[in-house]
């Protein structure tokens, strides 16, 4: 018990456990709507996306959470308007605005010498310096998210599915999509801080994926995503502490472990009922085809 609860009893492994249990909330919220709707490549670029804005506060001195905030804003407005070029297929625009965005913070990161560290901390997070006005942002972050899903749940659900069953509906998939986009973005600059905008995805995909063949609706996939992504921030930190590794990358590595062992318990209790079913086909077969006895005729 005490290799368990010997770092938590430290303040900021505390501070650094509930920054990890509401980011793993916020993260499932987003994260179970790009699980379903196969934007992985796209939360990538925006998490890289953030570089440009984080540089230029760093270099001015200012709040690395306004500057990702800025560059979050420019990305999704950037998404939003090429996805509306008929020339142009999605993914081209992203993968564009994802090198664009990338070079330009690289750029603005070599004109100054002194970013280094804080270029380390922002590309694979640093969870142990959370503060207590951190924990208070996040926890309004994962109020708005809450609200966003709440509110718009129905347009999102359709925009999922069938795109043209929500322009139909009266749902405007084009707004849902930037109000998605939107709550993307709060997902990915709330995380930064703890695992970095190389590792964020760990959060943001790996428990949506694993909670998906267990869950049987969309809440309940994000209910068990956030419950997956809590324990593998309280694990992550655990082993972190124990075997001196990066707390960030030890987080999101065991975020992947559970989408991994997901998978293969799903696929084992796949077999295992279709070897059922098997047996009782064949159990079916042969009462049918099996001769009758008839009692002797006097």
């Amino acid at each position: 018990m005490e290799w368990l609860t010997a770092p938590f009893e430290v303040a900021f492994v505390q501070r650094a456990l509930w920054a990890g249990i509401l980011v793993s909330a916020i993260c499932a919220l987003a994260g179970t709507w790009v699980v379903l709707r196969g934007m992985a490549f796209l939360g990538d670029a925006m998490s890289h996306g953030l570089l440009p804005g984080v540089a230029v506060a760093a270099l001015l001195g200012g709040n690395l959470l306004v500057g990702a905030v800025v560059s979050a804003a420019v990305m999704t407005a950037g998404v939003t308007a090429l996805g509306r070029t008929p020339r142009l297929s999605q993914d081209t625009g992203i993968g564009l605005l994802f090198v664009g965005m990338l070079s330009l913070g690289v750029i603005i990161v070599s004109r100054s010498q002194s970013f280094a560290v804080d270029l380390t901390g922002f590309l694979f997070g640093d969870v142990l310096a959370v503060r207590e006005s951190d924990l208070a942002l996040l926890g309004a972050a994962l109020l708005l998210a809450l609200a966003v899903s709440t509110l718009g749940h129905r347009a999102f659900l359709a925009l999922a599915f069938d795109e043209r069953k929500a322009r139909t509906l009266g749902l405007r998939p084009r707004l849902a999509h930037a109000v998605l986009l939107g709550l993307l973005a709060l997902a990915i600059v709330a995380s930064f801080h703890i695992v970095g905008t190389l590792l964020v995805l760990g959060l943001l995909i790996a428990p949506p994926a694993a909670a998906l063949p267990w869950a049987r609706s969309v809440r309940g996939v994000m209910v068990l995503a956030a419950g997956l992504g809590a324990a593998a921030t309280f694990g992550g930190l655990l082993l972190s502490w124990h075997l001196s590794t990066a707390a960030g990358a030890t987080v999101s590595a065991l975020a992947v472990s559970l989408f991994f062992l997901s998978h293969l318990a799903s696929g084992l209790q796949h077999r295992r009922h279709a070897r059922r079913a098997g047996l009782t086909a064949r159990t079916a077969t042969f009462t049918a085809n099996a001769p009758t006895t008839r009692p002797n005729e006097t």
